[in-house]
């Protein structure tokens, strides 16, 4: 096997430019992150959703199964608490599901400040190796911090415009996070409309404009797209559908099933679930809002709003209510353990090397 070794490779302590998806809310358990650090790529957890003492924790956890550089990720940024000013016709189709799933009627809950801040002092204070954000950008005196305690920062893009701004403020790296990619989208300056860029040109108009180092993540799941995405320009690939499957992985069994089902892209972009555009698997909640999407809540209401409906429906094993986040390449999602698949994805990206440039 072939290193990769790449000046942001090298700065990061990751023998293999196979990164695994920060993904939030469950997904990234402590064993997963571990084992693909242990397998030689950057495991990540995404602590978006985590309180300080449960990013302490994760971070804990982690150190105690690697002694591999990793990363953790935070939302920064997107975070709106201003009430809104119609919530009945949003709360009668939620009202139908609940029923449905026998759950008491769903009510508005009442957010709290925005928890960046007190996440971002648990990190700092944890001593974690490599920290990544998107929704948003940092400040310089942020970066400033995370630099002090020699912490690795990178950033998200969803255009050349977003990557010129990171990288204004200090970042390390970005993420290109192209059109293709599972889960929420990170544009935070503008529409996500206009950031709808395929990956590959994304890392290319990045590329373009700033000499900042660049992870591409959007339907990367086998070694050519990897080879691919390294002969754009990137310096390594993202990978977050490609590990759903693995047994390592926190998702629910029915998220996993759906998507080893797939056999063929059906992913959409919706607003349905979180109240922030997302790419996932169309499902009965996804066509229950199309046509009324101005009654969907805004971002984090709307996520807190749906919350104990997919709670209840993992528990179930009912996908049809459950945000089923995926990107473009979900049909070709494979199971095995999570270290296994960080090698296969080194021998492919290996053979494709020795073969010659990918198509």
């Amino acid at each position: 096997m072939t290193s990769s070794k790449n000046e942001l490779l090298s700065r990061l302590g990751v023998q293999y430019p196979v990164f695994q998806g920060p993904m939030g809310g469950g997904p990234s358990t402590p064993e997963l992150v571990a084992a693909v650090s242990n397998a030689g790529g950057l495991g990540s957890v995404g602590a978006a959703y985590l309180t300080p003492d449960g990013i302490v924790d994760a971070i804990r956890r982690i150190k105690a199964l690697t002694d591999k550089p990793f990363q953790v990720n935070l939302f920064a940024g997107g975070w709106e608490v201003k009430p809104p000013s119609e919530t009945k016709p949003m709360l009668d189709v939620l009202a139908e599901i609940h029923a449905e799933l026998e759950l008491p009627p769903p009510a508005l809950p009442t957010l709290p400040a925005d928890p960046f801040p007190t996440q971002l002092e648990a990190v700092l204070d944890a001593g974690v190796p490599i920290f990544s954000f998107t929704f948003g950008i940092l400040n310089k005196g942020e970066i400033a911090r995370l630099r002090k305690r020699g912490i690795v920062t990178i950033g998200t893009a969803t255009t050349a415009q977003e990557a010129r701004l990171l990288a204004d403020t200090g970042v390390d790296a970005v993420v290109a996070q192209g059109a293709e990619a599972g889960a929420h989208r990170g544009t935070f300056p503008g529409p996500f409309e206009s950031s709808m860029i395929p990956a590959l040109e994304l890392v290319r108009q990045i590329r373009a404009v700033s000499e900042i180092p660049v992870i591409v993540a959007g339907g990367m799941m086998d070694g050519r797209d990897i080879a691919s995405a390294l002969e754009n320009g990137a310096s390594a690939a993202a990978l977050g559908t490609a590990f759903l499957p693995c047994p390592e992985c926190g998702t629910s069994p029915a998220h996993k099933q759906a998507v080893l089902r797939a056999t063929k892209d059906t992913t959409v972009i919706t607003r349905a679930f979180s109240g922030r555009p997302a790419r996932g698997l169309q499902n009965d909640f996804i066509n229950r809002l199309l046509g009324k999407e101005n009654i969907i809540l805004s971002y984090p209401l709307q996520n807190a709003l749906t919350r104990t409906m997919r709670t209840e429906a993992a528990r179930r094993g009912a996908s049809k209510f459950l945000s089923l986040w995926a990107g473009t390449g979900v049909a070709r999602a494979r199971e095995m353990p999570a270290g296994e698949l960080v090698k296969q994805l080194v021998n492919e990206l290996d053979e494709v090397r020795q073969i010659g440039s990918p198509d």
